[in-house]
């Protein structure tokens, strides 16, 4: 009886650990804050923080939602050439800023296994609206979502369904851009 009660403690112990919020960018991720609460504690998205304090985007993605949001990270940042990246950040380009980052926010809270779903009810492509008017295409190959923008680049998931309170982040390893 014993073992069988350890083992059940055990299993119950597991499956709380399994269904905790992941890490990201070393800081711990809480469902009960929102999407800018939690990215601004996350050390691999700093420039995306920077993006969103830029384009006026704070409140919106504070507010409640449900947002689903492509967050890329620094690293994908850094794919953009430096000069290009400063002069985005301009508060006279905050038009173009916005659109390039509403093109990473749908208006929904799509965990990974609702996208794959989407996918497989669309036959192996599903067409993803952004609140940006971008028309992004997800696919999945085994466990891994990729995220096509509208000039045919394809940004990785590397971390899906961070849960936040008003919606998900999926960490993505590309910016998306639109077609123009």
């Amino acid at each position: 009886m014993k073992t069988t009660v350890y083992a059940a403690c055990l299993a119950l112990t597991a499956t709380a650990a399994m269904a905790e919020n992941p890490m990201v960018g070393g800081a711990e991720m809480f469902p009960s804050k929102n999407i800018v609460e939690n990215a601004v504690n996350s050390a691999d998205h700093t420039t995306l923080v920077a993006a969103v304090q830029a384009a006026g985007l704070v409140d919106t993605l504070s507010g409640p939602g449900p947002f689903t949001v492509f967050a890329p990270t620094n690293a994908a940042f850094d794919k953009i050439d430096d000069d290009a990246l400063a002069k985005l950040l301009m508060p006279e380009h905050k038009a173009q800023l916005t659109k390039i980052l509403a093109c990473h926010v749908v208006s929904a809270d799509a965990m990974s296994t609702a996208i794959k779903g989407m996918i497989d009810d669309d036959g192996g492509v599903h067409p993803v609206p952004t609140v940006g008017g971008c028309m992004l295409q997800a696919r999945y190959s085994g466990n891994e979502i990729m995220i096509e923008d509208e000039r045919g680049r394809v940004a990785n998931v590397t971390i899906a369904d961070v849960d936040q309170s008003n919606g998900v982040i999926h960490v993505i390893d590309r910016v998306l851009l639109p077609a123009s």
